[in-house]
């Protein structure tokens, strides 16, 4: 097939378990392997520059996910490939660099979009959270005492020895704290660079880490919450308290149901992608060692 080899068509087809096999059964013939070309002077680095048939593609959901796994094959190619191979031009006289860069133009441009809808919605949310919770610490349920005659206790907290108290203030605090840097986070991700290389690493970090001060921020204000109606509600029904919590626990599911699907392919395809392979990188750094 126009002189590919088996390799190139892996990569070319996005099959990571054949190009993860292939490393690892031709440890000792990869560099010889992996500098052929094909009839039109393709280097395996120019393969993995194109972009992938849309049913692998499709296979991964978002864009910025979808450019982060070309990225990803890219990356992990140009990794096993000789420095003085990677600049290697085609017989149309273009680079694997230059291949990527226009092939992915399109998929970028959505990616950043995707990626700044997400985070300004979440930044939304997260800002609301922060500003209920900031507001909740300076008017606690049961009020503070207010009395000139007795100045050691002025502005204490009436409630202050109630045990759903101390639950309601260690929640508010637990509440503020993660959404003001899930804020921080989203934010940095809206005035971020959007380069290929930046959807390796650097945004999906930010993204994962605002995401999931999010999911505590808001776990933690229903708790908040809760404990504000056992307090003011319970002298008189103490049976009010469960379904309150169980309406706060549908409240945080249903947001956990939405959006923790894209948290843990986004962990996952981060920290874990199938595509480094343990002995692609024996290989690297084997080979690292001889030079």
């Amino acid at each position: 097939m126009e002189g590919q080899t088996m390799v190139q068509i892996a990569i070319a087809e996005r099959n990571d378990n054949i190009f993860n096999l292939i490393c690892k059964k031709s440890e000792e013939d990869m560099d010889e392997l992996n500098s052929r070309t094909d009839d039109k002077g393709n280097t395996i680095l120019h393969y993995a520059a194109d972009i992938a048939p849309s049913h692998q593609l499709n296979s991964v959901s978002g864009a910025a996910l979808q450019m982060q796994r070309e990225a990803q094959w890219f990356k992990a190619v140009k990794s096993i490939l000789l420095e003085r191979h990677r600049l290697v031009r085609n017989k149309a006289g273009i680079t694997a660099q230059g291949i990527f860069t226009e092939k992915h133009k399109d998929l970028v441009m959505k990616g950043e979009k995707w990626m700044r809808g997400t985070s300004h919605s979440c930044m939304l949310v997260a800002t609301l959270i922060s500003i209920v919770a900031f507001a909740a610490a300076f008017t606690v349920p049961g009020g503070n005492y207010n009395d000139a005659k007795r100045d050691t206790v002025n502005g204490l907290p009436i409630l202050l020895n109630n045990n759903s108290f101390i639950v309601f203030a260690v929640a508010d605090a637990l509440a503020l704290f993660p959404s003001g840097t899930s804020v921080l986070m989203f934010l940095a991700i809206l005035t971020s660079r959007y380069s290929e290389e930046h959807f390796v690493k650097a945004l999906p970090q930010k993204f994962i880490l605002g995401l999931a001060t999010l999911f505590i921020s808001m776990a933690t204000m229903m708790i908040a919450f809760s404990s504000a109606i056992h307090i003011m509600l319970c002298p008189r029904w103490t049976w009010i308290i469960i379904p309150i919590t169980l309406l706060g626990c549908v409240q945080v599911a249903s947001f956990v149901w939405l959006l923790f699907p894209v948290f843990v392919e986004m962990v996952h395809s981060t920290y874990w992608p199938t595509i480094f392979n343990k002995r692609t990188l024996q290989h690297k750094f084997k080979r690292k060692r001889s030079l």
